[in-house]
């Protein structure tokens, strides 16, 4: 061997044993630096470790279902058995941006580059059944939901490039790609017994299987498409061996009731059917609450705030047609928008605070006025491209609340004229005469979107733009935009504190042009693309935070959505006995809230 090939066969083992060093089994893991709690914490801050056993929910849902397997693509699922029947390697602290704690997991390991994870089972884990979950189990769901499970599951398991069990208890999976997130992503995939699905279609589940987890919770009875009842396993493994777990799972029983529509369940609330109810009209959370269990005080209401990003919430332009791809045609449509009117409207009183941003209400939202520090220093090489009011900043146009919002509507005007859209015999038109005239599209029954663009239709006559409004099923609405095939319609998207992957699905250039993406408003910005790569590169939680608000200042400044309002407190009435820890989370109330750390409790 010459000295040179020696010096490279040193400096090789040198980074091998630097990632080995830097590799050691931790109780949790964090997205950027440390997770908040430490290896011998006891319960998480928003449990109560001391909460009493017993007692039940029943909870509401619109709608039916038809399947008990919610990790396959086919049927209809109650959209909270994926959470409550069913438990994960790492567990979720909604307390921290994304931070995941051990569970069935006893720790995990990852080097510096993350290039691969290891997770070590707790020896004490065992199914409902009372048969041990081994590494034979975490392998075979992996690849089988990566494989033939839910679409959800498949983009992850494309970046591993093997899947290997290096001990009694101890899985890797080894990554083809750079991808920081995965590490935490794979952490919290269900694990299922394999032994259970030999010779069966995994594909084709309906009601015949109930998928057999570790989960504290099991199905113990069903009526297709009317209820579903969980109860609480007595024998659950991770009593008293979880520290994740304490002060969770507390209640005997979670009944889910189903319903033709959202009147008809809230009658069962009043009736006493269901013992909780969450509402989200602000309107009808001060006046429609005043039946008689409500005035006995048998039904309390309870105000949860949280510190989660506001999301999108309004109706989308498709930026695919020509009609909407100025963005001064978008922003005149975003300013005849009369917001504040049909706020009160619709909302009562001071109606609820409008989506700002599409991370607004939270710390990733984009700060007023010009980009400043690594946020400008990230948009900076795409500035010559950007939309008037990234790099300065953006607010959305106010009106005066009146009906007419006659301010607006000059503004308004004046920019269809810029963008070549003037005013002729009554009608906005361009200089070859064709009319600007678009359809919003809405799923039937949809009454307060309904609502909300009869009042939008009304305010774009007085600017001469003729607009029509057709309601079809939900499946056809289903099928029209998940094609692309509307102009505009009502758009919704939750956004959390950790954004990542799902966020090339929401506005990435590629999700554009890919069917059935999320990305519905068609939007095409390098921009965009770059800060998506940004945040998921970021190896600060300084870096992160700058990326993300750079997205936000794309996003919003783009025009692409016409925002409504939001919710910054969860409404929910409840019975009396059914109680949360005062220590709330960071998400409020969100998946692990109720009612993973409610109990009920006589006064």
């Amino acid at each position: 061997m010459t000295r040179s090939m020696g010096r490279i066969a040193l400096k090789i083992v040198a980074l091998f044993m630097a990632s080995t060093v830097a590799a050691e089994p931790q109780h949790g893991i964090s997205m950027y630096g440390e997770p908040a709690l430490p290896p011998d914490f006891v319960a998480l801050p928003y449990a109560n470790p001391n909460a009493p056993k017993g007692g039940r929910i029943v909870q509401g849902e619109v709608g039916s279902f038809d399947s008990l397997n919610p990790h396959i693509a086919k049927g209809r699922v109650p959209w909270q058995l994926r959470f409550l029947a069913h438990e994960s390697l790492m567990g979720r602290s909604y307390d921290e941006p994304f931070t995941l704690y051990g569970l069935l997991a006893e720790s995990v390991e990852v080097p510096d580059d993350r290039s691969w994870v290891e997770y070590t089972l707790r020896p004490e884990a065992k199914f409902s059944d009372g048969t041990p979950v081994t590494v034979e189990d975490v392998l075979w769901t992996y690849a089988t939901l990566g494989t033939e499970g839910h679409p959800r599951y498949r983009r992850s398991w494309e970046k591993v490039d093997t899947a290997t069990k290096v001990g009694e208890r101890t899985v890797r999976f080894t990554f083809n790609t750079r991808d920081d997130e995965l590490p935490l992503i794979l952490g919290m995939r269900p694990i299922l017994k394999k032994a259970q699905w030999e010779g069966v279609d995994f594909t084709q589940s309906g009601l015949d299987i109930i998928p057999i987890s570790s989960a504290p919770y099991v199905v113990s009875d069903f009526e297709p498409g009317r209820y579903v009842t969980l109860t609480r396993n007595p024998d659950y493994w991770g009593n008293g061996v979880v520290p994740y777990m304490n002060g969770q799972a507390n209640l005997d029983e979670i009944r889910m009731e189903f319903f033709a529509d959202a009147t008809a369940m809230f009658e069962a609330f009043k009736a006493g059917i269901l013992t909780t109810n969450r509402e989200t009209n602000s309107q009808k959370w001060d006046t429609s609450y005043d039946f008689p269990a409500a005035q006995s005080g048998d039904v309390v209401k309870s105000l949860i705030p949280h510190q989660r990003p506001s999301g999108i919430w309004g109706l989308v332009m498709n930026t695919r047609l020509p009609k909407f791809q100025d963005w001064r045609v978008r922003e005149a449509l975003i300013t005849a928008f009369n917001f504040e009117f049909i706020n009160e409207t619709i909302n009562g009183g001071e109606g609820l605070p409008r989506v700002s941003s599409y991370f607004s209400n939270s710390v990733l939202g984009f700060e007023p006025g010009p980009a400043t520090g690594k946020v400008a220093e990230l948009l900076e090489p795409f500035a010559d491209n950007l939309v008037p009011g990234t790099m300065e900043g953006y607010a959305l146009p106010e009106s005066d609340g009146t009906e007419r919002n006659r301010r607006n509507v000059r503004k308004a005007l004046a920019l269809m004229e810029e963008a070549g859209w003037t005013l002729q015999d009554g009608q906005l038109k361009n200089a070859d005469g064709e009319a600007f005239a678009f359809e919003i599209l809405l799923a039937a029954g949809s009454s307060e979107w309904g609502q909300i663009a009869d009042i939008f239709a009304a305010s774009l006559e007085r600017i001469g733009v003729d607009v029509t409004i057709r309601s079809v099923d939900s499946a056809e609405y289903k099928e029209l935009t998940t094609a692309f095939q509307f102009e505009m319609t009502d758009y919704g998207r939750g956004l959390s504190l950790s954004p990542g992957n799902e966020q090339n699905l929401y506005w990435s250039s590629q999700a554009a042009d890919t069917e059935g993406s999320r990305n519905l408003m068609g939007m095409k910005s390098p921009a965009a693309d770059a800060m998506i790569e940004a945040l998921l590169t970021s190896e600060s939680q300084e870096d992160f935070r700058a990326a993300t608000r750079a997205l936000d200042r794309v996003l919003t400044a783009g025009r692409y959505v016409i925002p409504i309002w939001y919710n910054p407190v969860s409404r929910i009435a409840h019975a009396k006995e059914l109680k949360y820890p005062e220590s709330l989370p960071m998400y409020g109330d969100f998946i692990g809230f109720q009612p993973d750390v409610w109990w009920y409790e006589e006064d």
